[in-house]
């Protein structure tokens, strides 16, 4: 089971994920004014569409785009994972239609926003045969960029917009990759040319091993796991903990000890609850980069039950609402699904033909750093992220031997410390987003926007208006 599937990362809002792209091959789109479940004309413009990928248009890719609500000629033009202008209102289910409500920090409020189904056999994005079915790194990367000039080719309003490429997770990987090709193309005068301006990610894989190594060392600082455990960890194990030695016997006791130890953590965010119906049993600790990247215990995007008990507390029960709404005939139909997925819409499909290729993105941060291009980067980090701490994603900054051009400092809203920041000399933002006060005194998780909306908004919209955070 391939880790492509951390592509789909999880959220309250009306959010669609990810995906790959086509050539010059023929774009169907329609304009949706209403949405059942919410009341009245939408009040921001929704558009959706398919676009065909491959010479024969085998892969038929689904998107939806919403035009900023501030200035859509002057604003940017971003392609995004998560994150969208509607919420469902999480309520106890009752048999009627989810309703929805509107996103207050829905970051359609300062930019265009493509959200597009990726890869192919995610949301409503499908393959006419089984070969067009198979995909990887590399191949959702290239169909990208191929659906990207497509769909410019399709809305020349667009085709002077300052572009950005941002995720959360998984496509730590995938986007700085498809920022170097996007780069690339346009080097090579591929038309249309694509105003590339830079790249957004949140708690992104980066490099596996790193991360890895720094899981331990962050439960710890967080006071999950004794000084003693600790102590003996970094003994036995030496501090490496991403591929340890089989026959270590006291290093893979002293794992074993630690998993035990952090089996009731929500290891998205280490401060909620995991909630019986979206999370399984805690996954033994991953051994080796391979096994992490398909057995990564990511708790908070497993697929909860079809009808659980009304654990209403637990975030993942929007995440219940969210498959019964977008699984409605009428919504498919008001959404312009021309074929539907025999298994009906699932969250998160596990069950895709994916292969894994890129095993480190730090050549393409080196790369796109030294680019003359100049590319603007914003790395942020919630700092109750168990998944990919924060801790990881610092050390692979640093090793990048930038100059710090603004030092660590805490950055405000309202009056409130919403996380630490700090600015390179490469163009690059880190950022952390934390708690930030009553009555949600909850730190940032592995989805940053969905734990801290407020917060993150903020941080975007002085970020991509070229603001200091």
């Amino acid at each position: 089971m391939e880790m492509a599937r951390l592509i789909a990362t999880t959220t309250f809002s009306f959010y669609f994920l990810l995906l790959q792209s086509s050539s010059n091959l023929v774009l169907s789109q329609s304009l949706i004014n209403f949405l059942p479940g919410f009341e009245g004309p939408l009040p921001f413009e929704l558009e959706t569409g398919y676009v065909g990928v491959g010479e024969s248009e085998e892969v038929q890719l689904f998107y939806y785009f919403v035009k900023s609500e501030r200035n859509p000629t002057d604003d940017p033009l971003l392609l995004w994972l998560t994150g969208g202008p509607l919420n469902f209102k999480v309520v106890e289910y009752n048999g009627s239609l989810p309703t929805l409500v509107l996103n207050p920090y829905s970051w359609t409020k300062v930019a265009n926003i493509l959200f597009v189904d990726s890869p192919v056999g995610t949301g409503f994005s499908y393959a006419k045969t089984s070969l067009a079915s198979l995909t990887g790194d590399f191949k959702q990367v290239h169909q990208l960029c191929q659906f990207l000039r497509q769909w410019l080719v399709d809305h020349p309003e667009f085709l002077s917009s300052p572009f950005y490429i941002g995720g959360d997770s998984y496509s730590g990987l995938t986007v700085p990759a498809l920022v170097q090709k996007i780069s690339n193309e346009n080097e090579e005068d591929i038309q249309p040319p694509i105003n590339l301006q830079g790249y957004i990610l949140g708690n992104p894989l980066t490099e596996p091993i790193i991360e890895q190594n720094t899981v331990i060392p962050f439960a710890h600082g967080m006071g999950l796991i004794s000084d003693e455990l600790y102590d003996s960890l970094k003994r036995t194990c030496g501090g490496q903990y991403a591929n340890i030695d089989p026959g270590n016997a006291d290093c893979l006791n002293n794992i074993q000890a630690y998993y035990t130890a952090i089996s009731g953590i929500q290891t998205a965010h280490i401060l909620e609850p995991i909630c019986g119906f979206a999370s399984p049993k805690p996954q033994e600790f991953l051994i080796g980069y391979r096994r992490s990247l398909n057995q990564h215990p990511h708790q908070e995007i497993l697929d909860p039950e079809p009808f659980p008990p009304p654990f209403i507390g637990c975030r993942s029960y929007g995440y219940l609402l969210s498959s019964i709404w977008v699984n409605d005939n009428d919504v498919q139909k008001a959404l312009k699904i021309t074929k539907k997925n025999e298994v009906g819409w699932v969250r998160c499909n596990y069950g895709l033909p994916y292969t894994t290729e890129i095993g480190s993105s730090f050549s393409y941060h080196v790369n796109l750093s030294a680019s003359a291009k100049g590319y603007r980067s914003l790395i942020y980090s919630g700092d109750h992220d168990m998944i990919v701490p924060f801790f990881g994603t610092q050390a692979w900054i640093r090793s990048l031997n930038y100059s710090i051009v603004d030092d660590w400092r805490p950055w405000i809203l309202q009056s409130q410390v919403a996380g630490y920041t700090r600015t390179y000399s490469n163009q690059m933002t880190f950022a952390t987003v934390k708690a930030r006060k009553l009555p949600f005194f909850m730190g940032g998780g592995h989805t940053a926007p969905e734990y801290r909306p407020a917060e993150c908004y903020a941080m975007f919209e002085r970020w991509i208006l070229h603001d200091p955070l």
